[in-house]
């Protein structure tokens, strides 16, 4: 769909049950754009505008609906017409692919990218080491790129449906991608590394400028807490919190980051390693 190409939102709502008389019919569709336009239609009036209403919120939650119509108890669907039966709409989200950036390419990248696309995600890869950033290493991954990463970074424009991972194998290049990243759209941004490491990056960057509150997007540790140690757990723990942020169930679920509301009080101040004893 050329929407979903484009990179944009829409829900698509089609009559899925009827019974009586209805002023469309059976598998009618309306598409809802997500600038409020439409095309097709279920029938006009009032229903159209209850379903144009719950299109929106499904864009939003991101989740489906199913809503059903009497025609003949709610006078409002009135129209005036020979109309009293009741019908079902269904109502799902058109969403663009979730576009999952990883930067690295060593092992846990190399088993993040097998599991992240089988669960859904598209993949851009890039590392700066042409040995490893290769389609023969990622042949799942839509695009892989062989650039020094302050190149890379130009080419890229995440969107508030893209996922950022920062797995490189250095605190300078994970500093300088985060320092991109948090002021990014991007939905959600994951960094991997110890308690200690995530700190230190933070009060180096905020040093810089950077404002304290952006490290409040960032996951870090990344993943949720699975107890994972190889690069095979960890890939499947990483791919566990991207699925929750996409399903917004990531609230209720226990993440390895669970300390970053300590990050801000943390970043720029003496008390990072009292932060930091208190998370071990």
């Amino acid at each position: 769909m050329q929407l979903r190409r484009e990179g944009r939102r829409g829900a698509v709502a089609t009559i899925v049950n009827v019974r009586g008389s209805i002023p469309s019919f059976k598998t009618a569709k309306m598409l809802v754009r997500d600038d409020g336009s439409i095309v097709g239609t279920i029938g006009g009036g009032c229903v159209e505008a209850d379903v144009w209403q719950a299109a929106r919120e499904v864009m939003e939650s991101e989740k489906p609906r199913t809503l059903t119509f009497d025609l003949n108890q709610d006078p409002k669907y009135d129209t005036g017409l020979v109309c009293g039966g009741t019908l079902e709409v269904f109502v799902e989200p058109v969403l663009p692919p979730a576009l999952l950036y990883v930067f690295g390419a060593g092992h846990v990248a190399i088993n993040l990218c097998q599991v992240a696309a089988n669960a859904g995600f598209d993949l851009i890869v890039t590392d700066d080491r042409t040995s490893y950033a290769t389609k023969e290493r990622f042949p799942a991954a839509r695009e892989v790129h062989a650039l020094e990463f302050d190149e890379a970074i130009l080419k890229f424009e995440p969107n508030e449906t893209s996922y950022i991972v920062i797995v490189t194998r250095g605190h300078r290049d994970d500093m300088r991608i985060l320092r991109w990243a948090v002021q990014t759209r991007a939905r959600y941004i994951g960094m991997i590394g110890s308690k200690r490491k995530v700190i230190e990056i933070f009060k180096t960057l905020h040093q810089e400028g950077v404002p304290a509150h952006l490290f409040d997007r960032v996951h870090a540790p990344i993943g949720l807490d699975i107890g994972a140690i190889t690069p095979e757990e960890i890939a499947v723990a990483i791919t566990a919190e991207l699925i929750a942020i996409r399903r917004h169930a990531n609230a209720a679920l226990p993440h390895m980051s669970w300390f970053r509301s300590q990050k801000s009080q943390a970043v720029g101040e003496d008390a990072a390693d009292a932060a930091l004893d208190e998370s071990k």
